[in-house]
């Protein structure tokens, strides 16, 4: 090969990417259980921080388009977890908020996906900090590339 700059070894976004996936499908059984996909998890996430929230903030948080966000609040409302209405000074913008069913999603959430996630990592050699670390290195790459 003529470029080692493009050789899959030597690629970050590979294993990133890689690690995403094996990630999600870590999760999969847990959200399988809860009846959501890992998208939808993502959007209880935000909204069990801070209920009521506009669609834009939302998608904001995530790092998405409102139109992709969209979608995804329509298939969560109509499953019960979300019901979405029109804001009340601003008659354009889409209020969301948790159903009792979505509130109650959290509890069943904290029950499953902490210590599933921890014995899926428990082979793991990384400790508490390392991960910490991590998040933080992931967070400095995330902050650049979305400027």
């Amino acid at each position: 090969m003529a470029h080692a700059e493009l050789q899959l070894d030597n690629q970050i976004c590979f294993r990133l990417y890689t690690a995403t996936r094996l990630i999600t499908q870590a999760y999969t059984p847990m959200l399988t259980e809860l009846g959501i996909t890992y998208p939808q998890y993502l959007v209880l996430m935000v909204l069990w921080e801070k209920d009521n929230q506009p669609v834009n903030d939302i998608a904001h948080r995530l790092l998405l388009e409102t139109n992709t966000v969209t979608p995804l609040l329509q298939r969560m409302e109509k499953l019960g977890i979300v019901k979405r209405k029109k804001g009340e000074q601003d008659k354009r913008q889409q209020i969301v908020s948790l159903t009792e069913k979505g509130r109650a999603m959290e509890e069943k959430a904290y029950e499953l996906i902490p210590a599933g996630m921890g014995k899926q990592l428990s082979a793991c050699p990384l400790q508490l900090e390392d991960y910490q670390q991590l998040a933080q290195e992931l967070d400095s790459i995330i902050n650049t590339l979305k400027k």
